[in-house]
């Protein structure tokens, strides 16, 4: 809820040549309710404050214990309070007012560097501990809020963003080339897979489940923490193990809706945020408040090319998700006049680096400034839900229990399966045995083409770090019972996104929250029996059996079609496409860009993409490959 900052001199009090006010000042920039610091001799913490939960209104921070001496500065939003009440031994006449950051001091005074352990929720925090002399601060396991820092021999200073640490002296804003590279390698949307770097030269981030301790001028980390469960969960019959999982899904929503601002949602026509919407509006009108639905639709002129099982316009879906459950203000939005192109430079701004995912990067900034505009102060989403609360490709299990000549069941499955897609077995059949045995085809290719200058690649040594990584540039080595885990074990993806989001919430004062990716719940979703998940003929059986009652049967049991979106982002470009060919061009007579950039390849790509682009290139690696160059080349630009 805050933008955190702090310096610590380790040989001299601070002096105001060393740029603490100017660091100051950037931080309280921010949009927010309150500012404060907190300083002795060497040390300055500060908090511009964003208030979202109720304890937090009138929240002063940083906050000076005085019992123990300690000072905490936090970006929290804590869901387990009413555990640690219990554990912390809280009295109940204390508990209805007490804030997260408080309760996150006190389980450091009991727990110590433990601590980051018995919290569950969203969180970056850095404790003053004034009589030890020492500097702690951790970032939750799923990278929902952000902490930079920059340490020299004489200097410790850290902050949610980085562009204040600039301020203070000795900082400068020079380019990182070994994280540059790794984004321009990368053919995948993910940007790095160095969970330390970023794109500045001795600025660094503190990577998702870790601690760090700062003592005597020596910066330590520590991991702590696991998402997967401890054992596997065996209950006796499926209604069980749905009982259990609704009870969780549900305290998972319940949790984040914890806000004295209205709770808004990202609403597509789809299971994930549909079933988050289905049960938040429910649990928001007992409480006599409303659910804001904010959905992403195509402009009105654009006419859909996608085959026949996709839809780019997902509106009959949101407007039957909203008819059906109720309690829900719809808001669809098209953004008539944005694209992925007009967005570029705010995009970058507010993420302090290049980017990949431009295709939605329009209209996920729009809805979260049309929130913020309604007073919205928690935006749901369900954006991990596919490998949590809706994992289970039926196509995928069903080559699992091919491989295990399990044939009566399958057959079962497969007939079932068919029929609720209104296709025959032999289809089916065919889509299982590609799985089980591929098809030797023409030689990989990365998804899009090398946007890396050879030299560039060469000297900073990128493909040979990237080798060891599942990053598309080789075959992958996908395995189904492994993707989840695999998934929540990649501490670069979770950084990735969760950055996105953080960065978004400092910059409106609204915050994210994803009720598919609690800790409690994602650990419950790796425990069950994968059987739980395709069941009857249903892949993501899970959910759809949770969500009755809670949803249409045109959403819940919807297997045959589903929506996809930013479809429309060629269309949105095509009136500035002029514009574009020319920057494109600029770009490829830049001296800077030219050490970096792949510049054959970007007038190649130019050249096959043609000067006349259609709506139905939006899939075309090269037109793609263009954009992430414009991208990566703003952002040269904008560092001079």
């Amino acid at each position: 809820m805050s933008v955190i900052a702090g310096v610590i001199q380790f040989d001299r009090p601070l002096h105001p040549t060393d740029g603490t006010a100017d660091f100051m000042e950037a931080v309280q920039q921010f949009p927010g309710d309150g500012f404060e610091t907190w300083e002795d001799a060497s040390v300055l913490l500060g908090c511009r404050s964003q208030w979202i939960t109720p304890e937090s209104v009138n929240e002063r921070l940083p906050f000076r214990d005085e019992h123990s001496g300690l000072v905490i500065t936090a970006d929290a939003i804590i869901d387990n309070r009413a555990q640690l009440f219990e554990q912390l031994e809280i009295g109940r006449d204390r508990r209805s007012g007490i804030t997260d950051s408080e309760l996150i001091l006190l389980a450091y005074r009991k727990w110590g560097q433990e601590t980051p352990r018995y919290l569950i929720g969203d969180f970056a925090f850095v404790i003053w501990d004034a009589r030890r002399k020492l500097l702690y601060g951790a970032r939750d396991q799923l990278a929902s809020r952000t902490l930079y820092y920059h340490h020299s021999s004489n200097q410790f200073s850290f902050c949610s963003v980085i562009h204040p640490l600039f301020s203070l002296a000795g900082i400068d804003k020079r380019l990182c080339e070994e994280r540059f590279a790794e984004f321009l390698a990368i053919p995948t949307l993910l940007d790095a897979v160095d969970v330390h770097t970023t794109y500045y030269t001795n600025v660094f981030q503190l990577p998702p489940a870790h601690s760090f301790i700062l003592q005597e001028g020596k910066l330590t980390f520590a991991k702590y923490g696991s998402l997967m469960p401890e054992e596997r969960l065996t209950l006796g019959s499926d209604d069980e193990y749905l009982e259990a999982f609704q009870e969780i899904f549900q305290e998972s929503i319940r949790s984040r809706l914890r806000t004295f601002k209205q709770v808004g949602v990202t609403l597509s026509g789809g299971l994930d945020s549909g079933s988050v919407s289905g049960f938040a509006a429910g649990m928001l009108s007992r409480e006599g408040k409303s659910l804001q639905a904010f959905s992403y639709i195509p402009e009105r002129d654009f006419k859909d090319w996608t085959p026949r099982s996709m839809f780019a316009d997902e509106s009959p879906y949101i407007q039957s998700i909203v008819d059906y459950v109720g309690n829900i203000k719809a808001n669809l939005l098209d953004f008539p006049g944005t694209s992925p192109f007009t967005e570029i430079d705010e995009w970058i701004d507010s993420l302090e680096g290049p980017y990949k995912n431009f295709e939605n990067a329009f209209w996920v900034k729009g809805i979260h400034e049309e929130a913020a505009r309604q007073g919205v102060g928690v935006l749901l989403t369900g954006a991990r839900g596919n490998y949590s609360i809706s994992w289970g490709s039926a196509i995928g299990y069903y080559s699992l229990m091919l491989k295990k000549l399990q044939w009566l069941q399958l057959y079962r499955e497969i007939t079932m399966y068919g029929r609720q897609l209104g296709t025959g077995r032999k289809r089916i059949v065919r889509a299982i045995k590609q799985q089980v045995f591929p098809e030797k085809g023409s030689p990989f290719q990365p998804g899009v083409p090398s946007i890396i200058q050879a030299d560039f690649a060469k000297s900073s040594g990128v493909y040979e770090k990237l080798s060891q990584y599942d990053v598309g540039l080789r075959e992958s080595t996908y395995q189904i019972l492994r993707e989840r885990e695999d998934y929540f074990s990649n501490q670069a993806v979770l950084s990735m996104q969760g950055t996105i989001s953080a960065k978004s919430s400092y910059r409106l004062g609204i915050w994210e929250r994803d009720a598919t990716s609690d800790i409690r719940l994602i650990k419950f979703c790796l425990s069950i029996p994968v059987e739980q998940y395709v069941k009857n003929g249903y892949g993501r059986s899970l959910i759809r059996r949770a969500t009755n009652n809670i949803l249409p049967d045109k959403v819940r049991l919807n297997q045959r079609t589903r929506g996809v979106q930013g479809m429309d982002w060629v269309h949105r470009i095509i009136p500035r496409w002029q514009s574009i060919e020319e920057e494109l061009r600029t770009l490829c007579r830049d001296e800077q860009a030219s050490r970096y950039l792949n510049l054959m390849q970007v007038k190649e790509s130019m050249s096959k993409v043609g000067s006349a682009i259609k709506p139905e290139q939006a899939d075309d690696p090269n037109l793609k490959l263009l954009m992430r160059s414009l991208i990566a080349y703003r952002f040269l630009k904008r560092l001079q």
